[in-house]
């Protein structure tokens, strides 16, 4: 079950005026609902969902299934609508997802790439993102908090190098955690020419 449709009418009323917002400006017919197997936390196989822009779904599809063969561990994959669209309440709840209709979340006017369906969060609990500001380190989500020392042991950290970073950076993504300030440990994106 590693596929893509074009969004079927179901799936459209599950995100339009959720994850799908009134104002936005991405066509339905740029987008593509992803359906993959993950290895849930508890070792077992699960169903998982997604939605991105149809010119990374085929490199998707790809990508979570060579993560399933290498039994990477993926604690939950839903829509956000299935979290209002809340971010943070997604993020909490350690939800990989894409699709979002929204702004960057550090004050700025500007559309994220979650917006345009060209990024994925994977495992945010704990991958967070981490950025100092004014002597200060903003965690998101705060529940990560403990999550953002990358010097410390845990199985669920992407690192540089390792299956889930190779998968996406091979097939042209770019990973937050590579980035100077500040650090998305969760944050796999492509930029279209």
């Amino acid at each position: 079950m590693f596929h893509y449709t074009e969004l079927a009418q179901e799936i459209k009323d599950r995100i339009t005026g959720v994850s799908y917002a009134d104002n936005c400006e991405v066509p339905y017919s740029e987008l593509r609902y992803v359906q993959v197997l993950y290895w849930g936390f508890d070792g077992e196989s699960h169903s998982g969902e997604m939605i991105v822009n149809k010119a990374i779904a085929a490199d998707v599809v790809d990508i979570f299934k060579e993560l399933y063969e290498a039994k990477y561990p993926i604690e939950r994959m839903v829509l956000i609508d299935e979290y209002n669209a809340d971010d943070n309440a997604s993020m909490a709840a350690n939800n990989t997802s894409a699709f979002c209709y929204r702004v960057i979340d550090n004050g700025s006017k500007r559309l994220s790439n979650h917006s345009y369906g060209l990024a994925i969060d994977i495992n945010p609990l704990y991958n967070p993102y981490v950025r100092p500001i004014d002597g200060k380190t903003v965690i998101s989500p705060e529940e990560g908090a403990e999550y953002a020392d990358r010097t410390l042991d845990n199985p669920y950290y992407i690192r540089k190098g390792d299956i889930c970073y190779q998968a996406f950076t091979s097939r042209g993504f770019t990973w937050g955690g590579d980035w100077k300030n500040p650090k998305d440990y969760q944050h796999f994106e492509k930029k279209l020419d």
